[in-house]
């Protein structure tokens, strides 16, 4: 069975990510639970902390719904737009500055399934 098809159900919002479609998973990064923005772009997954670096808050407004404007990600406090292509704020209070990304090898050993492979 190859890589991209061994992931377990518990992780299948990662590994059935469509292009450019965003979601949210669980993960224990550095002992800590985190919620992971999880973002596929050109057949490449995308992981950053679902915080915005303005005030620390959630990006999502419920969990794992996001609110986007083409290729931006609008934090729905203030209103802060991140480039879904590189995290860096475009926009808003925190301008300059960018989501903390997740690496896929830190990210899939905080996963519930840590045997699993986000790698496609």
């Amino acid at each position: 069975m190859p890589a991209n098809e061994s992931v377990s159900s518990s992780l299948n919002p990662a590994a059935q990510l469509e292009e450019n479609v965003i979601c949210a998973v669980n993960a224990v990064i550095n002992g800590e639970n985190a919620s992971i923005i999880l973002h596929r772009r050109q057949e490449k997954i995308l992981a950053w902390l679902n915080v915005c670096p303005h005030q620390g808050r959630r990006l999502d407004y419920a969990p794992g719904c996001f609110l986007r404007e083409g290729d931006l990600l609008i934090c729905p406090a203030h209103g802060a737009s991140f480039s879904l292509a590189s995290g860096e704020c475009v926009a808003g209070p925190c301008r300059g500055e960018s989501l903390t990304p997740v690496s896929l090898q830190q990210l899939e050993a905080g996963l519930p399934d840590a045997g699993a492979s986000l790698l496609p």
